[in-house]
């Protein structure tokens, strides 16, 4: 299993903050689980594993969204 430490993940956003790194990487892994498995094969590492990987790669680009109310 390999082991990422949250400042690892913390270098791979802008802002170098482990609290966004992880909401990112848990939000891919729940979109790779959404994701039909090709002819019945599974993934060889969790997804989570996968996510954590790909963003210390740099291979996930995301945007922040502000869902707050206007005005509040």
């Amino acid at each position: 299993m390999k082991v990422f430490t949250p400042g690892q993940a913390a270098a791979a956003t802008s802002d170098r903050n482990k609290y966004e790194a992880l909401v990112v990487a848990a939000a891919y892994a729940r979109k790779l689980n959404e994701l039909p498995k090709e002819g019945g094969k599974e993934w060889k590492q969790k997804y989570t594993t996968r996510a954590l990987e790909d963003l210390v790669e740099g291979e996930i680009e995301y945007e922040i969204v502000d869902k707050r109310a206007p005005g509040s």
